[in-house]
């Protein structure tokens, strides 16, 4: 159901943009949200070969650094590279001052058509369901034609617990912000004062529930893709603490 997001509107501020962001980063970090897709993310640099994550609509980088973490225990040699449409430079310049393996790019990067410069296994988290169907085919069809590993996470679903845990957001918002970083006068001055972020991270949240692809629609994307059969395809649904993760990972032949 593909309602419009805020944070996809060409007219939406960008420093608002960034304040949403950062509070994903803060809240997938701290809760190890997808800490039950760890095994599906080493399955993925292994078939890749690289040891060099790219991420596609990174926001303020998700929960990539607690997963940085857990994932140089067995890839010492982890390289994570940080793009979005929208890149939110200032999160993506903190989180490279959290670990240094993590580089970024500062210009915007088209996740359905990614510069054949960027080598390794592609990423996205809680991005793919900004997408319609027609160009997350796009996205989709771009990794098989690059041969390159794709692995898509998000952490939310259609469903009505999943709906109804965004309807408590503007409360993890608002007991959350004194405590994300880099500090901003202005996301407290939005969040407490005008409480602008509580109330479009609410409808993005809600919103986002409502636009994401299940398991099976996930499958039928895939279906559709030409030389999909040159790709094994792996797609599910997994438990992550009272909410679920949903999957896609898709490796070369």
């Amino acid at each position: 159901m593909h309602l419009f997001e805020f944070e996809d509107q060409k007219w939406f501020p960008g420093f608002l943009r960034d304040y949403g962001t950062d509070f994903l980063q803060f809240l997938s970090n701290k809760t190890k949200l997808y800490k039950p897709v760890i095994p599906i993310l080493e399955k993925g640099l292994n078939a890749d070969g690289t040891n060099t994550i790219v991420d596609l609509g990174s926001g303020g980088g998700g929960g990539l650094l607690w997963l940085n973490s857990e994932l140089k225990k067995t890839n010492p040699d982890l390289k994570i590279i940080l793009t979005d449409y929208y890149p939110n430079l200032k999160a993506f310049e903190y989180t490279k001052e959290q670990a240094d393996n993590f580089e970024f790019i500062t210009t915007s990067i088209d996740a359905k058509k990614v510069p054949e410069s960027l080598k390794g296994f592609r990423t996205q988290f809680l991005s793919l369901h900004h997408f319609k169907p027609q160009d997350a085919k796009q996205i989709l069809q771009n990794a098989v034609d690059t041969k390159s590993v794709i692995g898509i996470f998000e952490a939310q679903e259609r469903s009505v617990p999943s709906i109804l845990a965004m309807l408590f957001s503007p409360i993890s918002v608002l007991l959350t912000t004194l405590f994300i970083r880099p500090f901003k006068v202005g996301r407290l001055i939005f969040t407490y004062l005008i409480p602008i972020v509580p109330l479009f991270v609410l409808w993005d949240g809600v919103v986002s529930s409502l636009r994401t692809y299940s398991v099976n629609e996930m499958n039928a994307l895939v279906n559709e893709l030409e030389n999909k059969d040159t790709y094994d395809w792996e797609t599910e649904r997994v438990k992550s603490g009272p909410g679920v993760v949903l999957y896609l990972l898709g490796t070369p032949k």
